[in-house]
């Protein structure tokens, strides 16, 4: 079996993910606190207040702690002069190559979140499908969407 991808996203994704985390967990507090004021508006039991809160504390540690650590020890890249090779997945790990010949072109991609840590996105387009590579450093974003885009010129010409 071949060796894992060389490469990680800039730590600074972990943050970034972590962020995202909050906005999912705003999401999930909302309704929690919905049934809380139902329950004491309506003199529920109090099994509610606890069900509702444990949700909250369980879904804040998954979706801010611990699902953006594992995801960013996972995602790995590696750029070769034929393919490119992705590694990533929570629980699932995905292992995908992109083969040279079939890049038609590279885009880099950067929200405000992503701005605000100097980060960007790159995405691989081929006929089929999309693949991205999230949260690298703008230098190295722009640096790679260059070489990929030189090397599946390269690739082209070579068939």
């Amino acid at each position: 079996m071949r060796r894992e991808p060389a490469n990680r996203i800039s730590e600074k994704g972990l943050t970034v993910w972590r962020i995202h985390g909050i906005f999912y967990t705003l999401i999930v507090l909302v309704p929690a606190i919905a049934a809380s004021v139902l329950a004491y508006i309506f003199e529920g039991p109090i099994w509610i207040y606890i069900v509702s809160g444990a949700v909250s504390v369980i879904a804040a540690y998954l979706l801010i702690f611990l699902f953006p650590k594992i995801r960013w020890q996972r995602w790995r890249y590696e750029v070769r002069e034929t393919e490119i090779e992705l590694q990533h997945g929570l629980f699932i790990v995905k292992r995908t190559l992109v083969p040279m010949v079939r890049v038609q072109h590279v885009d880099t991609s950067q929200g405000p979140i992503l701005r605000k840590y100097a980060l960007s996105g790159i995405t691989v387009s081929t006929a089929a499908t999309n693949h991205e590579i999230p949260a690298l450093q703008m230098e190295e974003a722009d640096e790679l969407r260059s070489r990929i885009s030189v090397l599946a010129r390269v690739a082209e010409d070579d068939v």
